[in-house]
């Protein structure tokens, strides 16, 4: 009979290691689901740790040059408009392929200048659409090249109007 406690004794460790196993699995697993879980809900959406990390990199200007000038048809007169525009992304690679595409922003910006009007571009609000409206022409050239906008902002560094 001195087998039996034996037996019972060794028996023990092996069940709470059995447990233990099983008790660790079970956190990983429950963990993982959560992780998985925040992913999908709220974390982090696919891809945002790539625009993330270019925002890091340090701005990068390209300069338009040389500066847009367009005539447009005023009610009274002819009216000219001179624009000069700068560029700026947190991407290298989309200012090299800005200035590869020079001639396709520059054609896309000419036309939409050149449709203004005068009393449009004569208040702030104005010359914040139209800024608004040139980044979405140099994002949608850029996006027709590389795959993506690019660009995060266009700048206007001079706005004369005649």
């Amino acid at each position: 009979m001195a087998a039996a406690p034996k037996e019972a004794v060794e028996g023990a460790p092996k069940k709470k290691k059995g447990k233990l196993l099983l008790i660790g699995a079970l956190v990983v697993l429950a963990a993982g689901g959560a992780g998985g879980w925040f992913m999908m809900k709220g974390g982090h959406k696919p891809g945002e740790n790539a625009a993330e990390a270019t925002k890091s990199k340090p701005a990068v200007y390209l300069q338009l040059d040389p500066a847009f000038v367009v005539n447009f048809q005023d009610d009274t007169a002819l009216r000219f408009l001179q624009v000069g525009v700068n560029v700026m992304s947190h991407d290298p690679e989309a200012i090299v392929a800005a200035k590869e595409a020079d001639p396709e922003i520059r054609n896309a910006l000419l036309m939409l200048f050149s449709a203004q009007d005068v009393k449009s571009l004569s208040d702030v609000k104005g010359k914040q659409k139209l800024q608004a409206a040139a980044l979405a022409e140099i994002q949608r050239v850029l996006k027709e090249k590389i795959g993506r906008p690019g660009v995060d902002a266009v700048y206007f560094t001079s706005f004369i109007m005649q």
